[in-house]
């Protein structure tokens, strides 16, 4: 089955952020072997080229990195991922604080809706 492809962006930026967020997330933790591009290209049913242009953002980026024989691996710097999770989380609140004040709330009324969600569930 196919991953869930948003039409309306870059295909290949996709798979990068759901590569990016399988690694913070410690699905494929530090160090750890990632799938072939044919295998992972397979899963997502996508142009194995697309996915090896995301594993080329990817290791641009220091996150992944390449083994010659061995294949690709999540790169062991704890730091770097640890980093990479806080951007991504900062960038999801930033989204979620625009989307709120859209709506017509204050940053009081976020936060205590926060609060009340947060308590609730």
């Amino acid at each position: 089955m196919g991953w869930k492809l948003d039409s309306d962006r870059p295909i290949y930026a996709q798979l990068l952020e759901r590569i990016q967020m399988q690694v913070v997330s410690g699905h494929y933790p530090a160090g750890s072997k990632l799938p072939s591009v044919r295998e992972l290209a397979a899963e997502a049913g996508v142009n194995p080229n697309t996915m090896q242009k995301a594993f080329s953002e990817l290791e641009r980026s220091a996150l992944i990195q390449t083994q010659r024989t061995a294949g690709r691996f999540v790169t062991q710097d704890t730091v770097l991922i640890c980093q990479l999770r806080q951007k991504l989380a900062r960038e999801q609140s930033e989204l979620f604080f625009q989307k709120m004040q859209q709506l017509g709330y204050s940053q009081k009324e976020i936060l205590l809706f926060l609060k009340t969600e947060f308590e609730e569930g």
